[in-house]
């Protein structure tokens, strides 16, 4: 893997934004959005419920992410721990990685600068996906032990 040159005045193609990195932006902001409807709504709390909670009375790995992220634009941390501890830690890691792809891009669009992107090997991504999967299927299991 080589690495890439700082280019200040890039000239030439621009390389697009992958989709997955526009699929998780959306994710994001769309996330954030929904805690903001849910965080102003008061006493209704408007939100989409879990399928699994609603039929099984089980929490999903992602249960309470929405909770989580009304507690952050509260600025209460440690209610946001509370809801989902999991997505509060691998959320804000992804969203650096998916902001500097569309910071480098949007720099380079604009032909201000041209930084180095984050370029991982497929079989990597692979394996974190799936490293990703268990992990959530085993906080998934443990959430529901208690």
């Amino acid at each position: 893997m080589t690495q890439q040159p700082v280019v200040l005045r890039p000239s030439g193609p621009v390389e697009p934004v992958g989709k997955n990195v526009l699929g998780m932006a959306a994710v994001g902001v769309g996330g954030f959005g929904l805690a903001a409807i849910y965080q102003l709504s008061g006493s209704r709390h408007l939100g989409i419920p879990c399928l699994l909670h609603a039929t099984t009375g089980l929490n999903c790995p992602f249960c309470g992410a929405t909770r989580m992220a009304a507690a952050l634009l509260r600025g209460d941390l440690d209610a946001a721990w509370h809801f989902n501890p999991v997505v509060l830690v691998l959320g804000p890691l992804i969203g650096v990685a998916v902001g500097y792809q569309l910071l480098t891009w949007g720099l380079e669009r604009a032909r201000l600068v041209r930084l180095p992107r984050i370029a991982i090997d497929p079989r990597v991504l692979n394996l974190a996906i799936k490293a990703l999967a268990v992990l959530l299927v085993v906080y998934g299991v443990a959430r529901n032990l208690n």
